[in-house]
This record gives structure tokens, C-alpha cells and sequence, in this order.
């Protein structure tokens, strides 16, 4: 089989190291060049490090590079987490097919920030779907769809870190099927019925609202917590009261006590080992870290008992 890889990430990085394990040709990867200044890894050069062509991303937006695509005798594209839209020209371009790998069980959590939506909503259960793709975002067939459960601990990291290890294995099955009998892919329609779409917009515009209950703040915190990585939510912001001034704080990483509090909402409590009680509209909640002015610091080294966030309303 000869596979082009389109990825980003480190579900591009593994997809590309569990490919390279098999007996199937990579034709090139495409990926964004690294503008990390090497401090993580990135796809474009863990490829280049392999010793495989590598090909800018951006051309699968431009429909002449499905000619490229048929001159290169591409079997399979792979798109692992790239950043980009495929021109339907190119989707269509490679002999057996276009397919995806989609951190979420579509058609419920179609678009963006699938991990992050789930968590926030409270779905105690998440998956990763393969799709064939057809122009338009998490359109197509279902080829593959793996479920698992979300526990009341996982972050954003660990449910997209859940995503990644279940699918590429679905990836590795796609790929052998592929290569006996194209005609035995499995292919299931969505039903569209049930299909939700998310776009780039984030709860409350990322704001905390302490007079909300404590377990949506909570799920806000864990859908937003991909440390120590980026966060494509950013970080719950709130601002913190004092006799100084008003001082803006990212909430990093949170939990739930189950303590029932009738306490003014936004009231910082006792220090709980290096976390730091907050009063939300029904409970106190644990908070762990938070960043300050660029910087992750543990919560008891800036909140102090009866010192208090704004009490902002939605």
C-alpha cells in the first residue's frame, strides 16, 4: 500500500511510528514545519529524521495537488489531526480512499474540540471514529468506532491521550484491509440525526462564573487541563479581589470535595495540602494550580482563606 500521511501532533508522530513498523510504503508526510524552537517534538521533523519526503501541509487546500496525489500512485491518505481542510479534489484523488481519524463518536461530537466538549458536557463515556471522508468537516462512512469510559480525574490530556491509543490500532486494521480486499472496508452511514457540530467557540467565552454549580466548573477546568501542553480552551479565567487591585488568574487544575458550602460564591477557604478551597454556587471545590502572569504556580502560594474572586453573573 502506498499511504501519504496528513497529520500534526503527537497522534501524527505515533500514527507515523506505528506505519513505520508495518510493511507498507509512506509515500510523504505532510505536516506544519516546527515553529516550537525544538522544545516539542514535532511531525514534519520526526519525518525528516526517518528519512521520509516531506510535503507542507497547506497543499492539500489547493485542488491541483490531487494530481500529485494520482502522479504518486497514492492507495491511501491518512489524516491524523492535520489542520487543515482537504480539497475535495484531493480527497477523491488517492485509488481506495480518504479516511480520518476523529478524537470523538461521530456524528455526536462532529468539528472541533471534540475531547474538551465532552468533558465539559459531563458524558462519562467518549470514543475515536474512523471515517472515510467526503467534502464537508466529519462527513463520510464510519469505517471504525472504538467507545471508553471517561472517569471523573480525566483531563482533556488523558481522554485525547485515550483517543490517540485506541485509534491507531483502528488505523493499522483500516491499512491491512485496505491492502487484501479494499471492498471488505466497512462502511456505515452517519445518522445525521444525531449529528452535533462544534465550531471554535468555548463555554462562557472562557470565563469562570463561581455562582454556577460546582461540578460545571470542575468539568470546565478538566476540559480546558491539557497541562503541561497547550490548551486549545486556554484556561478558565477568573479575577481575584484584593486591597491591592484586581488580578486575572487561569484555573488550571480542579476538583470536586462534595462538600455543601452557603458561603458567598468566589470565597477562597482553607488550604488543602498545596490546593486551596473555592466556595461555588452549591460546593466547595479544590483548587490545584492555577497561572499567574505567565506562570503555573500551586494554588496555596497565592490564594489566601477569605480573600475572594469577583463574583461575576451570567
Amino acid at each position: 500500500m502506498n499511504i501519504l500521511l496528513v497529520g500534526e501532533e503527537s497522534a501524527g508522530i505515533q500514527t507515523l511510528r506505528a506505519l513505520t513498523d508495518s510493511d507498507h510504503r509512506i509515500v510523504a508526510v505532510m505536516a506544519s514545519q516546527s515553529n516550537n524552537n525544538g522544545v516539542l517534538a514535532n511531525l514534519w521533523e520526526m519525518a525528516e529524521r526517518l528519512g521520509y519526503q516531506t510535503w507542507p501541509a497547506t497543499l492539500v487546500k489547493d485542488p491541483r495537488f490531487a494530481d500529485e496525489v494520482r502522479a504518486a500512485e497514492v492507495d491511501v491518505i491518512l489524516n491524523i489531526h492535520s489542520l487543515f481542510i482537504i480539497n475535495k479534489e484531493v480527497v477523491s484523488a488517492p485509488r481506495v480512499g480518504c479516511f480520518n481519524m476523529h478524537p470523538g463518536p461521530l456524528p455526536r461530537y462532529a468539528g472541533l474540540n471534540a475531547v474538551s466538549w465532552a468533558i465539559y458536557r459531563g458524558e462519562t463515556s467518549h470514543g475515536v471514529t474512523i471515517h472515510k471522508m467526503e467534502p464537508g468537516i466529519d462527513t463520510g462512512h464510519i469505517v471504525y468506532q472504538e467507545l471508553f469510559d471517561i472517569d471523573d480525574d480525566d483531563t482533556g490530556l488523558t481522554v485525547s491521550a485515550r483517543c490517540i491509543r485506541s485509534g491507531i490500532p483502528l488505523i493499522l486494521r483500516l491499512i491491512e484491509t485496505a491492502s487484501t480486499d479494499p471492498a471488505a472496508i466497512p462502511l456505515t452511514p452517519q445518522d445525521l440525526s444525531n449529528r452535533e457540530y462544534f465550531g471554535r467557540e468555548i463555554p462562557h467565552d472562557g470565563k469562570l462564573f463561581w455562582t454556577l454549580p460546582a461540578r460545571e466548573i470542575v468539568n470546565f477546568v478538566r476540559a480546558c487541563d491539557f497541562f503541561p501542553f497547550h490548551s486549545p480552551w486556554g484556561r478558565p479565567q477568573t479575577i481575584l479581589e484584593s486591597m491591592s487591585g484586581e488580578k486575572e488568574i487561569g484555573v488550571v487544575k480542579a476538583r470536586l470535595t462534595g462538600e455543601r458550602c452557603d458561603i458567598s460564591p468566589g470565597t477562597v477557604g482553607e488550604v488543602v495540602g498545596s490546593g486551596v478551597k473555592v466556595a461555588c454556587g452549591d460546593e466547595w471545590i479544590v483548587v490545584n494550580k492555577l497561572k499567574v502572569e505567565g506562570r503555573y504556580v500551586d494554588s496555596a502560594e497565592v490564594l489566601k482563606p477569605g480573600s475572594r474572586f469577583r463574583r461575576d453573573e451570567l
